[in-house]
């Protein structure tokens, strides 16, 4: 009897407790009425694009450095693309901050409280992103995600010094943010609450079905954004999403600083193979170890024994070679010179105006672009920060003092100062540092520094010490645009095609005509240079593309291979027991065996994975991604094979190759993926490791 009289008087309690607060909702206790639903709706858009606008200040307040990529800009152009080009990046950015917006606001289930967060992390984020760029020029990336675990003290990195005006600042816009919500709360009589049904089991279900369904919209976005031809990545590029990664602050400022931040968090690297597994990499270990065993049979020096310099000169390559073009003289005589006296031939590349990262990344790994999926446009961007293992030419020199990079540029693009310093160099000096490089003079009207600065640079760190070193130069001479920055020009260039050039097509050309001839003789003198020094030394010179500024040429699709090949060579000075050395298989390379390539010009032993490229090289010439005539963008082609060249400068098609090559292929994307995205099984080898 008794426990019936409770629980009707806990029903009794219960019933009240609800008539009460649906009595609370029809009359509330305070003066104010609740807002109208349509309301919050405007108010969420408001908000919402506030927060994407935040943003798009953090990335831009301090960006005041002029980049290639953005001369002359502002960052806002963001925004005003919407109305002057129809360009709708800035809604999907409203978009995706929405979807975050939403799931906090269903999670508390307070308007005025999500609006108050999703705001003030807005406002957060966009002053780290003020502090990292203002002491790296770099956007924040997913690598940095680090910083959140073990590493949060890191954070600290990103403060400079002068600081507290832009935290000031920053806490000056939350206590507006904070001021408007209070009083907007205030004056809202439903106080914000969302989900007001007194129906426990279907408010929380709701709720949950509205966290859940933005939640997994977002993760969904994230996850196949990076996937070329995925719906996310569609998507994207029909909202106006036109990816600039080689500069991670252009790249948000263009595009919106969380489309940039997205893009990044899950590219496909490339396929996992059928047959990956620690088993099959060891098998792989073995059969080129006994590769490399075979080979050092016949060789008779140490590569490390001998200095090795990697020049890669921007956009050097041979105007008489277009398709199309006459010339009134040739451009780069003492190179051609040097290139019939010692290994040489022409590199296959995988860029037309751009990608100098890529054939960069080829030349340090000995990895090749034509392995990786196509969703991968940038492994400096989208693959190097997450790697664990970072296996590159430079450390086979052994200790980081051993390592020096060179570049007269931005530090920062392609993340190049962080990713150096994965790779092991102890030093990469540039012109915003941290190591300042010591030459920065300019030729006539160019903006940039000239090639003979920078070996005068990098002559200083060759010369420095009796221990032998690995070298990285990367000039900017040749870098375009072009316009008439050289006095005394007498270069001219003219059409074969019946159709002349047009004016600015013909000044380019004409410009650069003149900075390959004096690419041409600074190479010279750096190479006179190295042969006083006692030391044994040997350079790998690339041209890692064609500049992109023969219009006519390029419309002929015809021209493709001839518009992807530039010069290389490898020379040795005099110091050196390979001097004069000429090895066979030279005509055709791509920046991927430069390294195998150097230790058979210098007769020197190999390791496992310094056979394995040498095998490689044997059976194909040169390989890259498959190769278009305009100017590299950075959306990789899906369709068509990679190019595959033989001895001659053919193109090989894969139904033809014979079983070992075929082999060959295969292991090659073993140990790609085994390094890249793997487990990195032969991380515990002697794969890298040079007897």
């Amino acid at each position: 009897m008794s426990e019936n009289i409770s629980k009707t008087t806990s029903k009794s309690h219960w019933r009240l407790w609800i008539n009460r607060a649906e009595a609370d909702e029809v009359t509330p206790k305070h003066p104010h009425k609740p807002f109208p639903g349509w309301l919050y709706g405007v108010l969420f858009v408001v908000f919402d694009i506030i927060t994407v606008l935040t943003l798009e200040v953090g990335v831009s307040a301090s960006a005041d450095r002029v980049q290639l990529s953005n001369p002359g800009g502002t960052g806002f152009d963001f925004i005003t693309k919407l109305w002057t080009n129809g360009n709708c990046v800035i809604l999907l950015n409203v978009l995706l901050i929405g979807l975050l917006y939403l799931a906090v606001l269903m999670l508390c289930n307070r308007f005025w409280t999500a609006s108050a967060i999703i705001m003030g992390a807005g406002i957060f984020v966009a002053t780290i992103e003020h502090f990292k760029i203002e002491i790296r020029y770099e956007a924040i990336l997913p690598a940095d995600l680090g910083f959140l675990g073990s590493n949060t003290g890191n954070m600290l990195t990103f403060i400079p010094a002068g600081a507290h005006v832009a935290i000031l600042v920053a806490l000056g816009a939350f206590a507006v943010v904070l001021a408007l919500v209070l009083v907007l709360r205030y004056f809202d009589g439903r106080k914000g609450r969302m989900i007001r049904t007194a129906n426990v089991g279907l408010n929380i279900s709701t709720r949950l079905i509205l966290i859940l369904l933005p939640v997994l919209g977002f993760s969904l976005y994230c996850l196949q954004v990076g996937v070329t031809d995925s719906w996310a990545n569609k998507l994207s590029s029909v909202m106006g999403d036109k990816p600039s990664v080689w500069d991670s602050v252009y790249d948000a400022q263009r595009n919106g600083p969380l489309v940039s931040f997205t893009r990044q968090l899950n590219p496909k690297v490339m396929d996992k193979p059928a047959d990956y597994s620690e088993e099959t990499m060891k098998e792989v270990a073995a059969r080129y170890k006994k590769a490399a065993e075979k080979i050092n049979a016949t060789r008779a020096n140490d590569l490390n024994d001998s200095t090795v310099v990697y020049v890669l000169s921007e956009s050097f390559s041979d105007p008489s070679r277009v398709p199309g073009l006459k010339v009134n003289k040739d451009s780069m005589p003492n190179i051609r010179k040097i290139k019939e006296s010692t290994t040489s031939g022409l590199m296959l590349s995988s860029g037309y105006g751009g990608g100098t990262a890529n054939l960069e990344y080829m030349g340090l790994t000995g990895l090749s672009m034509a392995n990786f999926d196509s969703s991968l446009t940038s492994p400096y961007q989208q693959l190097v920060p997450s790697e664990h293992w970072t296996p590159t030419v430079n450390q086979l020199w052994g200790a980081p003092a051993n390592s020096l990079g060179y570049h007269p540029y931005e530090s920062s693009m392609y993340s190049r100062a962080t990713n150096y310093k994965k790779f092991g160099f102890s030093h990469f000096y540039t012109l915003t540092g941290p190591d300042i490089i010591k030459y920065q003079d300019k030729i006539d009207e160019s903006p940039y520094v000239s090639d003979k600065s920078t070996y005068d640079s990098a002559l200083e760190g060759i010369k420095d010490g009796s221990a032998s070193k690995f070298i990285q130069i990367i000039t900017m001479q040749n870098h375009m645009p072009y316009h008439e920055w050289y006095e005394h020009n007498d270069y001219t260039a003219q059409s074969t095609t019946g159709t002349p050039l047009e004016e600015d097509e013909k000044e380019s050309i004409e410009t650069y005509q003149k900075g390959v001839e004096l690419t041409d003789q600074a190479t010279q003198e750096f190479l006179d240079e190295l042969d006083q020094l006692d030391k044994p030394v040997t350079v790998v010179f690339y041209g890692d593309h064609l500049p992109g500024i023969y219009s006519s040429a390029s419309q002929d699709e015809n021209n493709s291979l001839a518009l992807h090949l530039t010069d290389y060579f490898i020379w040795s000075n005099k110091a050196s027991k390979s001097q004069g050395t000429s090895i066979e298989n030279a005509d055709y390379s791509s920046p991927n065996f430069f390294v195998a390539q150097a230790a058979e010009h210098m007769n020197a032993k190999v390791s496992p994975y310094l056979a394995f490229l040498t095998e490689m090289h044997t059976k194909i010439s040169a390989m890259e991604p498959p190769v278009v005539n305009k100017i590299q963008g950075w959306d990789r082609i899906p369709e068509g094979q990679s190019i595959y060249l033989d001895a001659e400068g053919n193109p090989m098609s894969e139904t033809d190759f014979d079983e070992e090559t075929k082999q060959l292929l295969a292991d090659y994307k073993l140990i790609q993926y085994d390094i890249t995205t793997g487990k990195n099984y032969l991380k515990t080898t002697d794969f890298m490791t040079l007897p």
